[in-house]
């Protein structure tokens, strides 16, 4: 196994805060989709703090973790993937800084990242990945987890 990717399911307003990544390069099955904020595990972090720094790095606000809700492993990226509920704190949505946001060639190939809260009823229609946690999140959204 390659690494964790770790990742935030934050409400937000009456939606969720997802990275709409557009001009993807890199990827030849998609070149536009949205994705849960996060991703891989620095040296010595526990995968909360990595969520956590990850969604503000990505979006700019502080979260806490509330329960990890979903666990995969992702063949393709031969990784596993932890996706935690978050709860939002405070800070200025969209005010992210992280490497995605520093023109840094490194992810010259990787597209634009837009911070944006899309409405529950709506996530339904929007390409979110990975596909099977935003089955599960539609799901769970019928049972008002959130």
């Amino acid at each position: 196994m390659k690494r964790t990717r770790v990742a935030g399911i934050v409400p937000m307003k009456d939606g969720f805060a997802f990275m709409h990544r557009v001009g993807v390069v890199k990827r030849t099955d998609y070149q536009e989709y949205y994705t849960f904020p996060g991703g891989g595990l620095e040296e010595g972090e526990t995968p909360e703090e990595g969520t956590i720094r990850e969604i503000k790095e990505e979006f700019g606000i502080q979260v806490k973790i509330v329960k990890k809700l979903y666990e995969i492993y992702s063949e393709k990226f031969q990784q596993k993937e932890i996706f935690y509920l978050c709860e939002y704190l405070e800070g200025e949505f969209g005010t992210g800084n992280g490497p995605e946001f520093s023109n840094d060639p490194n992810y010259a190939d990787s597209g634009k990242y837009i911070p944006e809260i899309i409405k529950k009823e709506e996530v339904k229609n929007i390409l979110l990945l990975p596909k099977n946690i935003k089955e599960k999140l539609i799901e769970d959204m019928k049972k008002s987890f959130t």
